[in-house]
């Protein structure tokens, strides 16, 4: 039975009888995918629980409307990105959904102790941040990008460029100064 498949089962069985073990099921197997893409979203790792218990919160909400048109899994993340934005929204972060920073403005602080892949990334403008991590680590294509962010797919595209210039500079300045090791 394919996972999409299953994943239907447990939905329809979970709204027709509010069923708690097909709802287990179901946050069993996609939070921890959820949660590794959060934790990459996310600069700390309390507002990654967080996004994922009030994604899960609105999905259950929203469950009866869902129309399959994909994946139940990118529905879910498409949830939780929103749970993210709102997050820095409240924190008043500079303009996360349109964050076309030129690399030059990224401040390098090169006095920090030991810097490594995942703390590179998780230096980036959140922008950059959210499309490398989409695209790069989920899997994502620009298309899916573009609708998860509510971005055009050139602006997917463009992010990922200058995501990938900003991270290699990161990585680079971080090796001439001793501070990135490789591994955790």
């Amino acid at each position: 039975m394919s996972t999409e498949t299953k994943d239907q089962e447990l939905v329809q069985k979970y709204l027709a009888q509010r069923d708690e073990e097909s709802f287990r099921q179901l946050y069993r197997r996609h939070t921890p995918a959820l949660y590794g893409l959060a934790l990459r979203l996310c600069r700390v790792e309390s507002d990654a629980q967080d996004a994922i218990q009030e994604s899960w919160i609105r999905a259950c909400t929203a469950l009866s409307s869902f129309q399959w048109r994909s994946t139940l899994r990118t529905w879910l993340t498409g949830i939780l990105i929103n749970c993210i934005r709102e997050q820095l929204r409240k924190r008043n972060d500079k303009n996360e959904t349109d964050c076309l920073i030129d690399e030059g403005t990224l401040v390098v602080d090169t006095m920090r102790s030991e810097l490594n892949v995942e703390q590179a990334i998780a230096r980036l403008p959140d922008g950059y941040r959210h499309v490398l991590t989409l695209h790069d680590i989920a899997g994502y294509t620009h298309e899916e990008i573009s609708t998860l962010l509510d971005i055009s797919i050139g602006s997917s595209k463009s992010q990922l460029h200058h995501a990938r210039r900003a991270f290699r500079k990161l990585f680079v300045e971080g090796h001439r100064n001793g501070r990135i090791r490789r591994g955790p």
